[in-house]
Protein backbone atom coordinates (compact mmCIF):
# COMPACT_ATOMS: atom_id res chain seq x y z
CA UNK A 1 0.00 0.00 0.00
CA UNK A 2 2.89 2.36 0.97
CA UNK A 3 4.77 1.42 -2.23
CA UNK A 4 1.74 2.26 -4.48
CA UNK A 5 1.09 6.00 -2.40
CA UNK A 6 5.04 6.82 -3.36
CA UNK A 7 4.55 5.64 -6.89
CA UNK A 8 1.30 8.05 -7.37
CA UNK A 9 3.41 10.60 -5.19
CA UNK A 10 6.19 10.29 -7.36
CA UNK A 11 4.32 10.59 -11.01
CA UNK A 12 2.50 13.75 -9.49
CA UNK A 13 5.96 15.11 -8.62
CA UNK A 14 6.89 14.18 -12.64
CA UNK A 15 4.03 16.04 -14.10
CA UNK A 16 4.44 19.20 -11.82
CA UNK A 17 8.10 19.35 -13.26
CA UNK A 18 6.74 19.49 -16.63
CA UNK A 19 4.17 22.17 -16.29
CA UNK A 20 6.65 24.05 -14.82
CA UNK A 21 8.94 23.69 -17.48
CA UNK A 22 6.28 23.83 -20.64
CA UNK A 23 5.37 27.59 -18.54
CA UNK A 24 8.46 28.87 -19.19
CA UNK A 25 8.23 28.70 -22.81
CA UNK A 26 7.28 31.67 -24.78
CA UNK A 27 4.79 31.01 -27.27
CA UNK A 28 5.92 34.47 -29.03
CA UNK A 29 8.76 37.24 -29.13
CA UNK A 30 9.19 38.78 -25.63
CA UNK A 31 7.14 41.44 -24.74
CA UNK A 32 9.11 44.83 -25.83
CA UNK A 33 7.53 46.85 -22.86
CA UNK A 34 5.79 46.75 -19.63
CA UNK A 35 2.13 45.83 -20.65
CA UNK A 36 0.73 44.83 -24.18
CA UNK A 37 -0.81 47.70 -26.13
CA UNK A 38 -4.31 46.80 -27.45
CA UNK A 39 -6.34 49.65 -26.62
CA UNK A 40 -5.03 51.49 -29.73
CA UNK A 41 -5.79 48.82 -31.91
CA UNK A 42 -9.55 49.23 -30.63
CA UNK A 43 -9.52 53.01 -31.16
CA UNK A 44 -12.34 53.91 -33.62
CA UNK A 45 -12.16 57.44 -34.56
CA UNK A 46 -15.33 60.19 -33.70
CA UNK A 47 -17.54 61.00 -36.38
CA UNK A 48 -18.33 63.99 -37.74
CA UNK A 49 -21.61 65.64 -37.12
CA UNK A 50 -23.90 65.68 -39.66
CA UNK A 51 -24.32 68.70 -41.99
CA UNK A 52 -27.10 70.34 -43.90
CA UNK A 53 -26.33 72.36 -46.91
CA UNK A 54 -29.01 74.73 -45.84
CA UNK A 55 -27.25 75.38 -42.90
CA UNK A 56 -24.09 76.15 -43.89
CA UNK A 57 -23.78 79.70 -44.36
CA UNK A 58 -20.53 80.65 -44.65
CA UNK A 59 -17.47 78.53 -46.12
CA UNK A 60 -13.87 79.21 -46.91
CA UNK A 61 -11.34 77.16 -48.20
CA UNK A 62 -7.47 77.33 -47.05
CA UNK A 63 -4.05 75.60 -48.12
CA UNK A 64 -1.06 75.44 -45.63
CA UNK A 65 1.77 73.71 -45.02
CA UNK A 66 2.86 71.17 -42.18
CA UNK A 67 6.38 71.68 -42.29
CA UNK A 68 7.88 68.22 -40.34
CA UNK A 69 11.33 70.04 -39.78
CA UNK A 70 9.89 72.57 -36.93
CA UNK A 71 9.98 71.54 -33.54
CA UNK A 72 6.17 71.03 -32.57
CA UNK A 73 5.87 68.81 -36.10
CA UNK A 74 8.84 67.16 -35.65
CA UNK A 75 7.06 63.49 -34.04
CA UNK A 76 5.11 63.67 -37.61
CA UNK A 77 8.49 62.78 -39.11
CA UNK A 78 10.21 60.45 -36.37
CA UNK A 79 11.57 57.52 -36.52
CA UNK A 80 12.92 57.62 -39.91
CA UNK A 81 12.56 53.27 -40.23
CA UNK A 82 9.77 52.00 -37.82
CA UNK A 83 9.99 50.77 -34.81
CA UNK A 84 8.00 48.50 -31.88
CA UNK A 85 4.85 49.58 -33.84
CA UNK A 86 6.25 53.06 -33.54
CA UNK A 87 5.77 54.68 -37.72
CA UNK A 88 5.95 57.84 -38.85
CA UNK A 89 3.13 59.56 -41.06
CA UNK A 90 4.08 59.45 -44.02
CA UNK A 91 5.44 55.45 -42.99
CA UNK A 92 1.63 54.64 -42.47
CA UNK A 93 0.25 56.64 -44.91
CA UNK A 94 2.65 54.69 -47.53
CA UNK A 95 1.55 51.01 -45.76
CA UNK A 96 -2.44 52.00 -45.93
CA UNK A 97 -1.68 52.38 -49.93
CA UNK A 98 0.00 49.16 -50.16
CA UNK A 99 -2.54 47.35 -47.79
CA UNK A 100 -5.32 49.25 -49.78
CA UNK A 101 -7.06 50.36 -46.86
CA UNK A 102 -6.86 54.33 -48.24
CA UNK A 103 -6.44 55.65 -51.69
CA UNK A 104 -3.92 57.63 -53.42
CA UNK A 105 -5.47 60.46 -55.82
CA UNK A 106 -2.56 62.44 -58.39
CA UNK A 107 -0.95 65.05 -57.18
CA UNK A 108 -1.23 68.08 -59.92
CA UNK A 109 -4.94 68.32 -58.84
CA UNK A 110 -6.25 68.16 -54.80
CA UNK A 111 -9.58 67.57 -56.45
CA UNK A 112 -9.41 63.62 -55.68
CA UNK A 113 -10.11 63.37 -59.31
CA UNK A 114 -7.49 60.24 -60.60
CA UNK A 115 -7.18 57.49 -58.25
CA UNK A 116 -3.68 55.45 -58.37
CA UNK A 117 -3.36 51.91 -57.53
CA UNK A 118 -0.40 50.71 -55.74
CA UNK A 119 1.83 49.65 -58.33
CA UNK A 120 1.00 53.37 -60.45
CA UNK A 121 2.16 55.28 -57.18
CA UNK A 122 5.24 53.01 -56.68
CA UNK A 123 6.12 53.48 -60.07
CA UNK A 124 5.78 57.03 -60.02
CA UNK A 125 7.77 57.90 -57.20
CA UNK A 126 10.59 55.92 -57.75
CA UNK A 127 13.80 57.55 -59.72
CA UNK A 128 16.11 56.52 -61.64
CA UNK A 129 20.45 57.41 -61.68
CA UNK A 130 22.22 56.81 -64.97
CA UNK A 131 26.26 55.77 -64.19
CA UNK A 132 28.64 54.37 -65.88
CA UNK A 133 30.23 50.96 -64.54
CA UNK A 134 32.99 48.75 -65.89
CA UNK A 135 32.47 45.61 -67.61
CA UNK A 136 33.17 42.44 -65.82
CA UNK A 137 34.87 40.86 -68.84
CA UNK A 138 36.94 44.37 -70.15
CA UNK A 139 37.14 46.90 -67.13
CA UNK A 140 38.55 48.95 -69.55
CA UNK A 141 35.45 49.37 -71.57
CA UNK A 142 32.64 51.37 -69.54
CA UNK A 143 28.68 51.06 -69.82
CA UNK A 144 25.92 53.19 -68.65
CA UNK A 145 23.77 51.22 -66.07
CA UNK A 146 20.66 52.42 -64.20
CA UNK A 147 20.11 52.29 -60.93
CA UNK A 148 16.91 52.24 -59.37
CA UNK A 149 16.22 54.49 -56.48
CA UNK A 150 12.91 53.25 -54.17
CA UNK A 151 11.05 55.99 -52.34
CA UNK A 152 12.17 56.52 -48.96
CA UNK A 153 9.17 58.34 -46.75
CA UNK A 154 12.26 60.01 -44.87
CA UNK A 155 12.52 62.57 -47.88
CA UNK A 156 9.24 64.22 -47.06
CA UNK A 157 9.48 67.08 -44.80
CA UNK A 158 6.60 68.65 -45.62
CA UNK A 159 2.45 68.08 -45.93
CA UNK A 160 0.15 70.34 -47.75
CA UNK A 161 -3.08 70.49 -46.41
CA UNK A 162 -6.32 71.19 -47.85
CA UNK A 163 -9.48 72.05 -45.61
CA UNK A 164 -12.87 74.02 -45.41
CA UNK A 165 -13.86 76.51 -42.74
CA UNK A 166 -17.36 76.64 -42.06
CA UNK A 167 -20.20 78.45 -39.78
CA UNK A 168 -23.22 75.55 -38.86
CA UNK A 169 -26.22 77.78 -37.78
CA UNK A 170 -28.31 74.74 -36.96
CA UNK A 171 -25.10 74.60 -33.90
CA UNK A 172 -23.91 77.78 -33.74
CA UNK A 173 -20.73 76.96 -34.54
CA UNK A 174 -17.50 77.73 -36.41
CA UNK A 175 -15.48 74.70 -37.32
CA UNK A 176 -12.38 73.53 -39.45
CA UNK A 177 -12.58 70.02 -41.66
CA UNK A 178 -8.93 68.29 -43.85
CA UNK A 179 -10.10 67.25 -46.80
CA UNK A 180 -6.92 66.30 -47.83
CA UNK A 181 -3.43 65.89 -47.41
CA UNK A 182 -0.46 66.32 -49.77
CA UNK A 183 3.02 64.65 -49.30
CA UNK A 184 5.71 66.97 -51.14
CA UNK A 185 9.86 66.66 -51.56
CA UNK A 186 11.71 69.13 -52.89
CA UNK A 187 13.68 67.99 -56.06
CA UNK A 188 17.53 69.26 -55.85
CA UNK A 189 19.98 69.94 -58.78
CA UNK A 190 22.22 66.76 -59.08
CA UNK A 191 25.24 69.00 -59.44
CA UNK A 192 25.11 71.58 -57.24
CA UNK A 193 23.23 69.67 -54.49
CA UNK A 194 20.31 72.97 -54.77
CA UNK A 195 16.75 73.22 -54.47
CA UNK A 196 14.98 73.24 -57.77
CA UNK A 197 11.66 73.22 -57.04
CA UNK A 198 8.36 71.37 -54.57
CA UNK A 199 7.05 68.41 -55.82
CA UNK A 200 3.55 67.25 -54.52
CA UNK A 201 3.42 63.74 -54.73
CA UNK A 202 -0.26 62.85 -54.28
CA UNK A 203 -3.35 63.57 -52.71
CA UNK A 204 -4.99 61.42 -50.00
CA UNK A 205 -9.08 62.06 -48.80
CA UNK A 206 -8.58 62.74 -44.97
CA UNK A 207 -11.96 61.19 -43.88
CA UNK A 208 -11.33 57.99 -45.89
CA UNK A 209 -7.95 57.90 -43.85
CA UNK A 210 -9.45 58.66 -40.44
CA UNK A 211 -10.06 55.18 -39.37
CA UNK A 212 -5.80 54.57 -40.08
CA UNK A 213 -4.68 57.70 -38.37
CA UNK A 214 -6.44 56.39 -35.35
CA UNK A 215 -5.07 53.43 -34.62
CA UNK A 216 -1.55 54.35 -35.08
CA UNK A 217 -0.16 56.45 -31.89
CA UNK A 218 1.78 59.41 -32.39
CA UNK A 219 4.75 60.30 -29.97
CA UNK A 220 3.79 62.19 -26.89
CA UNK A 221 6.26 64.90 -26.04
CA UNK A 222 4.78 64.89 -22.82
CA UNK A 223 3.65 61.94 -21.46
CA UNK A 224 5.49 59.26 -24.03
CA UNK A 225 4.18 56.06 -25.10
CA UNK A 226 1.80 56.52 -22.23
CA UNK A 227 -0.34 59.02 -23.50
CA UNK A 228 -2.07 57.47 -26.13
CA UNK A 229 -2.45 59.87 -28.80
CA UNK A 230 -3.03 58.88 -31.98
CA UNK A 231 -2.76 60.94 -35.35
CA UNK A 232 -6.28 61.56 -35.50
CA UNK A 233 -6.61 62.80 -32.37
CA UNK A 234 -3.92 65.68 -33.44
CA UNK A 235 -5.35 66.30 -36.72
CA UNK A 236 -8.97 66.84 -34.96
CA UNK A 237 -7.20 69.04 -32.04
CA UNK A 238 -4.93 70.76 -34.66
CA UNK A 239 -2.33 70.23 -32.37
CA UNK A 240 0.28 71.58 -35.21
CA UNK A 241 2.21 74.59 -36.46
CA UNK A 242 1.41 75.08 -40.29
CA UNK A 243 1.17 78.41 -42.23
CA UNK A 244 -1.26 79.35 -45.30
CA UNK A 245 0.24 79.55 -48.80
CA UNK A 246 -3.01 79.60 -50.45
CA UNK A 247 -6.97 80.74 -49.81
CA UNK A 248 -9.56 80.13 -52.30
CA UNK A 249 -9.93 83.79 -54.47
CA UNK A 250 -11.44 84.73 -57.96
CA UNK A 251 -7.53 84.44 -59.85
CA UNK A 252 -7.05 80.86 -58.30
CA UNK A 253 -3.66 81.74 -57.86
CA UNK A 254 -1.44 81.16 -54.52
CA UNK A 255 0.38 83.72 -52.73
CA UNK A 256 3.78 82.86 -53.98
CA UNK A 257 2.03 83.80 -57.10
CA UNK A 258 1.92 87.69 -56.34
CA UNK A 259 4.25 87.90 -52.92
CA UNK A 260 7.46 86.62 -51.92
CA UNK A 261 9.65 86.91 -49.06
CA UNK A 262 8.37 88.76 -45.72
CA UNK A 263 5.56 90.01 -48.04
CA UNK A 264 4.12 86.46 -48.43
CA UNK A 265 4.42 85.79 -45.04
CA UNK A 266 2.80 89.05 -43.92
CA UNK A 267 -0.50 88.02 -46.74
CA UNK A 268 -0.19 84.48 -44.56
CA UNK A 269 -0.66 85.86 -41.57
CA UNK A 270 -3.45 88.45 -42.95
CA UNK A 271 -5.19 85.37 -44.27
CA UNK A 272 -5.14 83.28 -40.77
CA UNK A 273 -6.26 87.01 -38.99
CA UNK A 274 -9.65 87.21 -41.45
CA UNK A 275 -10.52 83.80 -40.13
CA UNK A 276 -10.01 84.34 -36.57
CA UNK A 277 -11.86 87.88 -37.20
CA UNK A 278 -14.58 86.60 -38.80
CA UNK A 279 -15.47 84.43 -35.91
CA UNK A 280 -14.95 86.81 -33.24
CA UNK A 281 -17.64 89.09 -34.87
CA UNK A 282 -19.78 86.36 -35.11
CA UNK A 283 -20.60 86.67 -31.59
CA UNK A 284 -21.38 89.74 -29.17
CA UNK A 285 -19.68 90.14 -25.61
Amino acid sequence: MKKAFFLVLFFMLLAGINLTSYSQVLEGPPRDGVYDKTAITQVQPIPYPYLREADIIWTKRIWRVLDMREKMNQPFYFPEKPQNNWRSLVTIIMDGLKEGTITAYAGESDQFLVPLTYKELTDKLETHDTVKLPRPDNPDVMFDTVIPNHFDPSNVKRLNIKEDFYFDRQRSVFEVRILGICPVVDVMDKNTGEKRFEKPLFWIYFPECRNLFAKNELFNLKNGSAGRMSYDDVFMKRMFASYIYKEENVYDRSIKEYAVGTDALLEAEKAKTTLFDFEQNLWEY
